[in-house]
C-alpha cells in the first residue's frame, strides 16, 4: 500500500513535470525519487506518468490520481493539526459548574473572557450547581471543573480532588433602604440580634447558612429565618419588600434595587470562599488552560 511520502513525491513531480526540479524541491537525489514513483505505479497497477528523456507528462489516470493525492495529503495535514491542537488544549470540551452566588463576582466574566481567547476552539458547557453537588459531579466525572464556595470538608474521597482559592469575598448585609441601620457605615452582628432574616434553604446554600449561623452564634443569638428563597440573588426582592435582612456576598451590590441598601459587617470572619476545584487525576490540556486563565484573572483583579 502506498504511503504519504510517495504521494508527496508524486505531487511534486506532477506539478513540476520534472524529476530534476521535484528532487531539488524535495531535497533528495533523483534516483530514489524515480524509484518511489515506480513503486507507487506498481502498487496502483497503472502508469501515472509518461516520461522520456525530453518530457514528463501526466497520463489520464495520473491526472485523476493527482486530485485524490492532494486531497489525502490535505486531510493528513488537517488531522495532524487537529491532534496537535487537542494535545495543546486548544480544542475539545470543558464542562464548568459554578455556584449561583458567584454569578456577579468579577472573577467569573474575567475568567470566561480570557478562556474564550486562549482556547477559542473549545466548547464550554456551563451549568449552575450548588457547591456540594459540584463535588459529587467532579468525582463522578459529570463535570470537569467547578467554581465553589467551600472546601471539600466531609466529602467522601476528598483526596481525589484539588482546590485553589480565588478569593475570600466579603459578606455584606442587605436591608430595606428605610431600615434604621441602612445609613450606618458598618454594623455588627450584635446589632442584628432582633432582626428577621431572609435566606436560602440550607440544601441550596449550605456555606452561606453555616456562615450566618456561625456569625450569629458569636453574637449570642440564633438567626430568625422569616422567609426563604432558593437562590441568593432572589433574596434581594424580599429585602426590598421589607420581609427581612439578608447576609449576601458583596458582589451582589451589582444588583441595584432602589429599596435595598448594603452595609459592611464589622467582623473579620464575614466572608465567603471562592475557589476552583477539579479532580486530581484530570490531566486534560483544556483543564490546564482553564486553570491558567483562572490564575491570570485572579492576579489581574488582585484577588486571593
Amino acid at each position: 500500500m502506498f504511503d504519504l511520502r510517495q504521494l508527496r513525491y508524486f505531487v511534486e513531480v506532477a506539478e513540476t513535470l520534472s524529476f530534476t526540479q521535484a528532487a531539488q524541491r524535495l531535497h533528495i537525489s533523483q534516483p530514489p525519487l524515480s524509484q518511489q514513483i515506480q513503486a507507487l505505479e506498481a502498487d496502483l497497477g497503472v502508469r501515472l506518468l509518461d516520461r522520456n528523456r525530453r518530457r514528463v507528462a501526466l497520463t489520464e489516470p495520473g491526472r485523476i490520481f493527482l486530485i485524490e493525492a492532494k486531497a489525502i495529503l490535505a486531510r493528513a495535514e488537517s488531522a495532524r493539526t487537529v491532534v496537535a491542537e487537542a494535545a495543546a488544549g486548544f480544542t475539545g470540551n470543558l464542562r464548568l459548574a459554578y455556584a449561583l452566588s458567584i454569578s456577579f463576582h468579577r472573577a467569573l466574566p474575567e475568567t470566561l473572557i480570557r478562556f474564550s481567547h486562549a482556547a477559542a476552539g473549545v466548547s464550554l458547557h456551563l451549568v449552575e450547581m450548588p457547591t456540594n453537588a459540584q463535588y459529587d459531579a467532579l468525582l463522578s466525572g459529570q463535570i470537569d471543573v467547578g467554581l465553589l464556595r467551600a472546601p471539600p470538608e466531609g466529602v467522601a474521597n476528598a483526596r481525589q480532588l484539588k482546590m485553589e482559592v480565588i478569593d475570600q469575598e466579603p459578606l455584606v448585609l442587605a436591608l430595606p433602604a428605610g431600615h434604621r441601620l441602612a445609613k450606618q457605615p458598618t454594623v455588627t452582628m450584635a446589632d442584628l440580634a432582633g432582626e428577621r432574616f431572609v435566606a436560602p434553604p440550607r440544601a441550596y446554600a449550605a456555606t452561606l447558612i453555616d456562615r450566618l449561623n456561625m456569625l450569629a452564634g458569636k453574637a449570642n443569638f440564633r438567626p430568625n429565618i422569616y422567609q426563604e428563597a432558593q437562590q441568593i440573588p432572589s433574596l434581594l426582592p424580599l429585602v426590598a419588600a421589607g420581609m427581612g435582612v439578608a447576609l449576601v456576598p458583596a458582589s451582589l451590590r451589582a444588583v441595584s434595587l432602589d429599596k435595598v441598601a448594603f452595609v459592611t459587617i464589622d467582623d473579620p470572619e464575614a466572608w465567603m470562599l471562592l475557589a476552583v476545584g477539579w479532580r486530581a487525576d484530570n490531566t486534560s490540556p483544556v483543564l490546564e488552560i482553564f486553570l491558567r486563565t483562572v490564575r491570570e484573572a485572579r492576579a489581574k483583579l488582585g484577588l486571593g
